[in-house]
């Protein structure tokens, strides 16, 4: 008998508590009613003849819908669409009260739903698979928000996982976006051609600039000074040389060589031809 009382007593122990979790809340239900203030997370305790606690999570829940939306040409493109929503807490009583358990099909549904279509109507289908995917799904979300607007239902995002269009019109989309990619690759060809054609003109200026410069720069008489320079240093040289000049430009000079890779032993003075010979 004693343990059959202690079983009692600890299925009764038992009973009376709970365990809010982290991510979630916990709404006493007495006799029907739901209180207005929700439990967070801990131990709660709570008489279980009359009272029972109501656990709701309020972490971020994604719900799956697959549902046929009209385009604005009239077409029905079979759709999967994510909505990622999350419950405010201290609306939760609220939500228990006015919509039931059952919110996600009694108001979420419902709206996303109204939504959808409104926003997917103005829209061709080939939107939904380009650049304007983000911006229906940002409408559609703003759309729900007004609807939801003041009932506990915080909406995160709503994305289009999968668009399935008919065959003829999905093979037609991807031939224009391919050729529209196709048209922006040639364009950026066509910019780094340009680039180079201008970098070229620079470089072929920036040379022509550079022999004026020196053509300007180069006087005959300076260039005869240079020259006269030159064969000094020659001159001091114990290998013959041999200059030929007609007196009118610069000299030129010669060194020659007999088979053996020796100079000449030659001596001389200048010819009339303008040739001196110096050992």
């Amino acid at each position: 008998m004693k343990r059959l009382s202690m079983l009692v007593l600890i299925a009764l122990v038992l009973g009376s508590c709970t365990v809010i979790r982290e991510g979630e809340v916990g709404v006493k239900r007495t006799l029907g009613t739901y209180k207005e203030k929700p439990f967070t997370d801990g131990l709660r305790w709570f008489n279980p003849f009359t009272t029972s606690i109501v656990k709701v999570s309020t972490q971020t829940e994604n719900l799956e819908v697959g549902l046929t939306i009209p385009s604005r040409e009239g077409l029905n493109i079979q759709s999967e669409v994510s909505i990622l929503y999350n419950l405010v807490p201290m609306e939760v009583p609220d939500i228990l009260r006015t919509i039931g358990p059952e919110y996600e099909r009694n108001i979420i549904l419902p709206v996303f739903r109204s939504a959808v279509s409104d926003v997917s109507a103005r829209f061709f289908a080939k939107d939904m698979h380009t650049g304007e995917r983000g911006k229906i799904e940002e409408e559609i979300r703003l759309q729900m928000d007004k609807l939801l607007q003041g009932k506990g239902i915080e909406l995160e995002a709503v994305l289009l996982k999968s668009i399935q269009m008919p065959p003829s019109l999905a093979r037609a989309i991807e031939e224009k976006l391919e050729a529209e990619q196709n048209a922006q690759r040639m364009e950026f060809v066509l910019q780094q051609e340009k680039q180079e054609a201008e970098r070229k003109r620079i470089q072929a200026e920036g040379v022509r600039d550079a022999q004026n410069i020196i053509s300007q720069g180069l006087d005959p008489m300076l260039l005869q000074f240079k020259a006269i320079e030159a064969f000094m240093e020659l001159s001091k040289s114990n290998n013959a040389k041999v200059i030929i000049t007609d007196g009118k430009g610069l000299p030129m000079m010669i060194n020659p060589v007999d088979i053996n890779g020796s100079a000449p032993a030659t001596t001389g003075s200048v010819s009339s031809s303008g040739v001196r010979v110096r050992n």
